[in-house]
């Protein structure tokens, strides 16, 4: 398992506190890092609920796909503030699917937003939810 070390919220700037950002303003950044190396591609599903997370990332909010070569990260656009967990696959031979063996184990590395450790089985939605959440940046603040 490799690890999904930040979640950056990017936001377009205003020119006073009382300015509104819609959504399509936002940006939700996600870095990863310990990828087993630099071949494929980085696939990274957003969720807004435990329904179908992390295994069925079809049904994901907002799905992401990223060279490595572009610094291994994925970015959403246009998230609306809320609760969110992130699961992420390396797509190593880039047939857009996750690899697994005889025993439905993964082949690939995977990982998910705040890093879950230990368990069998899948992470669960709590142990690796986020809250996003608007920070806003002012004319004049630093």
């Amino acid at each position: 398992m490799f690890s999904v070390t930040a979640v950056l919220l990017f936001l377009a700037s205003a020119a006073s506190p009382q300015a509104q950002l819609t959504p399509q303003e936002t940006l939700m950044r996600v870095e990863i890092d310990g990828l087993r190396n630099t071949r494929g591609q980085v696939h990274c599903s957003l969720f807004s609920s435990p329904a179908d997370f992390p295994k069925k990332a079809d049904q994901a909010i907002a799905p992401d796909t990223s060279a490595i070569s572009q610094g291994k990260v994925c970015e959403f656009p246009g998230v609306a503030p809320g609760t969110y967990a992130i699961s992420v696959f390396h797509d190593q031979n880039s047939n857009g699917k996750l690899d697994t063996n005889f025993m439905g184990m993964p082949r690939e590395g995977v990982g998910a937003s705040n890093n879950p450790k230990g368990g069998l089985g899948l992470p669960k939605f709590p142990r690796c939810q986020l809250s996003f959440f608007r920070i806003f940046q002012v004319d004049g603040w630093t």
